[in-house]
Formats: C-alpha cells, sequence, structure tokens
C-alpha cells in the first residue's frame, strides 16, 4: 500500500484518506476501515487510478453515493475510488444529454427543469448516482432507466474503452448485463428525452417529494428500497403480512413508516443490517412463500 501511496501523492491526488471509515461514505452509515478512500478530480485522473490499479492488480472498488452500498465491518484491504467529483458533468444537446457517472440522480431530475425536458421525473428521489442507476437499471413509479438510456461509455475488465447501445445492456427489472460483466468503470451515459413542460416538471417533482416525506423514513440512515418488488405484489405488503413491521436486530429496524427501508436507528453495525436482512427474507418466505431478493449490494462479506 506504500507504492499506492507513493502514486497518488507523485499524480498530483490531492483528495484521499488513508484508512478511512466507510460508513463515512455509505448513506447506511456503516461499513469498516478501507486502506484508501481516493475522489479523483478529473476524469483523466480517474481512468488514470483505475487503468494503474488493474496493471498492479491490486483490489479496488468504484462508488458513487454509496447509496446502495452494504459493506461488512471489516477492514477492506484495497482502495475504494468515488466519482462524484471526476465523473460530475452534464451536457444536453437539444433532447440528449450526455452526463458523467457520478452526477446525483436527484440533482439530473430538477435539472432538467431549466432545459424543459421530461422522462427523468422518475429518478427524483433515488439517492444514488448515473453510474449506479445505468448500472442496475434503477427506476420507480412504473419507469426505469431502460425508457431513457440510448448508449453508455466504460472500461471493461480487459481495459478496453467500450460504447453499449442500449440493446447490449440487456435490461430488465433491476437487472443488466454489467451486473454479470462487471466493467471497470462506468464512465458516462447518453440519455433520450422528451420536449416537455417545465412547470408541468417542476410540479410533478414536488409532489412526488411531498409524498417521500410523508410516506418514506427519510430522517434515518438507509440504503432506499432494501429489496426488490416480486412480480404482482410489493416487498413492503410482504413484510408487513410477515409480521415484521418495525422489528429490530441491534442497531438496524425495519422501519414503521415503510417496512421495505431497513434503516439504521441506533449506530447499527452493517451485521446488524446484513442479519436483520437475512431474517426478512426468511420469515417472509416462511409466511407468504415468496423469497424477496435485496436490492442493495453486499461489499467485502467473503
Amino acid at each position: 500500500m506504500i507504492e499506492v501511496e507513493s502514486y497518488l501523492s507523485e499524480n498530483n491526488f490531492k483528495n484521499f484518506k488513508i484508512n478511512e471509515p466507510l460508513s463515512n461514505h455509505t448513506t447506511f452509515q456503516v461499513g469498516g476501515i478501507a486502506r484508501f478512500v481516493v475522489t479523483p478530480e478529473t476524469k483523466k485522473q480517474l481512468i488514470s487510478l483505475v487503468e494503474y490499479l488493474k496493471l498492479k492488480n491490486m483490489p479496488f472498488k468504484v462508488i458513487g453515493n454509496g447509496s446502495n452500498l452494504l459493506p461488512s465491518d471489516k477492514i477492506y484491504e484495497g482502495i475504494i475510488i468515488k466519482t462524484n467529483q471526476a465523473l460530475n458533468y452534464l451536457e444536453v444537446k437539444d433532447r440528449e444529454v450526455i452526463v458523467g457517472a457520478g452526477y446525483s440522480l436527484v440533482k439530473l431530475a430538477y435539472d432538467m427543469i431549466q432545459y424543459e425536458l421530461e422522462g427523468l421525473e422518475f429518478i427524483g428521489g433515488i439517492p444514488g448516482t448515473i453510474g449506479g442507476a445505468v448500472f442496475m437499471n434503477a427506476g420507480a413509479y412504473n419507469k426505469e432507466m431502460k425508457d431513457v438510456v440510448k448508449e453508455i461509455l466504460l472500461i471493461n475488465h480487459k481495459g478496453e474503452f467500450l460504447t453499449y447501445h442500449k440493446e447490449d445492456l440487456q435490461y430488465a427489472y433491476r437487472k443488466s448485463i454489467l451486473q454479470y460483466e462487471k466493467p471497470l468503470l462506468i464512465i458516462e451515459a447518453k440519455l433520450k428525452l422528451k420536449k416537455g413542460s417545465s412547470e408541468i416538471i417542476r410540479n410533478l417533482l414536488e409532489k412526488r417529494r411531498k409524498r417521500r416525506i410523508n410516506t418514506q423514513p427519510l430522517k434515518f440512515p438507509s440504503g432506499g428500497s432494501t429489496f426488490r418488488n416480486p412480480i404482482g405484489t410489493h416487498a413492503y405488503l410482504l413484510i408487513d403480512k410477515a409480521g415484521l413491521r418495525g422489528y429490530q436486530m441491534g442497531g438496524a429496524k425495519i422501519s414503521e413508516k415503510h417496512c421495505n427501508f431497513i434503516i439504521n436507528v441506533e449506530k447499527a453495525k452493517s451485521k446488524d443490517v446484513k442479519d436483520l436482512v437475512e431474517y426478512t427474507i426468511e420469515k417472509v418466505y416462511q409466511v407468504t412463500g415468496v423469497k424477496l431478493q435485496p436490492e442493495i449490494e453486499f461489499f467485502n462479506w467473503d
């Protein structure tokens, strides 16, 4: 790891931390220590770092806001790379939007008001970044990223720059080919939107914001929706039917306000959250016969 620190210093990386708690970089506010957390300032710096680590065969993980991530409580003997500065760019040409993978989904939804472009209202309440949304085909209100993505630019595991068109991504509910091929880095996405009314877009975003405040436990750290909705029903209904509303393990609790949210109420450990996820899956299956699938990504547990 001394070699990594030397590389970062010699290449003018100003924003990196050594032995940094991942609880500072996940919306669950949990996670063990990472040997390095690096936030490159430019796209060039970011790409160079990824290529260097790949060449040296050093473990690393690229993240955005950490909104869908559950790292374990143990030390991660690798480098966490944050994209929310280097890939935080936006370019709008007529109805096409080119946006960096580190760009905030909520900000992007509201940015479209000034451009009078509709189609991204559904991401207005998702606390993640474009990279994560493209990776998992994020969605809400019966809309998904597959409805707006035209193509994406990435670096694959061989270190090659590739453009994936929409059909290449093999999108399905909360799934894409990226989850199986696992690229080194998603750089940007090109989106195709429709002309709309700024007033209508703004009103819809505001209406949904108020609804979230009334129905979701936004005052507590969480990873957003914990489980995918099974075909024909909603995960929160099954969790409620299993009698788990308000159920708590350690510092992690199933929200009484919305039972598809596991929230950090008392300085939870990652293990508390994981144990509660696994217990919920087991209990719901016993009661309903449906096996829930988590939306969150488990990291550094093996």
